[in-house]
């Protein structure tokens, strides 16, 4: 399979676009970009996301048993931008506060899920990381920022 015309084709459906937060080993905050953030199950409440194996943030997070899901709003990108960036302190500038597991709730996003790590299983050139819900709140009724088609865009309502 042509890996190009593979994501191609999948670009043709949005995804709502997070920030994985956790605390480090070093007891820093960290995270990265998620766009394959999804409802997993409502008994028990379960999440579940895909990073790169090839990531540098999620084995930070993984440590720690815990990680918390920002929802961002269509007037995040800038600090989208700021999270998947490679290298450097992605919190630099970006005001947070801890949930019931210690992970970052970064302010001013839409919603935030705060997880227990439930398992990480292996697949092809990702994880799979799961997560129970162990609290969650809307921060911000606001429009979330999609990626479509290769870049960012904003929801509509009808």
């Amino acid at each position: 399979m042509d890996p190009v015309w593979f994501r191609k084709v999948l670009g043709q459906y949005p995804t709502g676009v997070c920030v994985v937060t956790g605390i480090g080993v070093d007891g820093e905050p960290t995270g990265l970009v998620v766009g394959s953030f999804s409802s997993v199950s409502l008994d028990p409440p379960t999440v579940g996301f895909f990073p790169d194996r090839a990531s540098s943030s999620w084995p930070k997070i993984r440590p720690s048993n815990a990680f918390c899901v920002n929802v961002l709003a269509q007037d995040q990108e800038d600090l989208c931008r700021q999270f998947a960036a490679v290298g450097g302190d992605k919190f630099a500038g970006v005001s947070w506060r801890p949930a019931a597991s210690g992970s970052p709730v970064i302010d001013h996003v839409v919603a935030w899920i705060d997880c227990e790590l439930a398992g990480v299983h292996d697949v092809g050139d990702h994880d799979l990381v799961l997560g129970l819900v162990l609290e969650l709140d809307i921060e911000r009724p606001s429009n979330p920022l999609l990626f479509f088609q290769g870049g960012y865009g904003r929801f509509r309502p009808h």
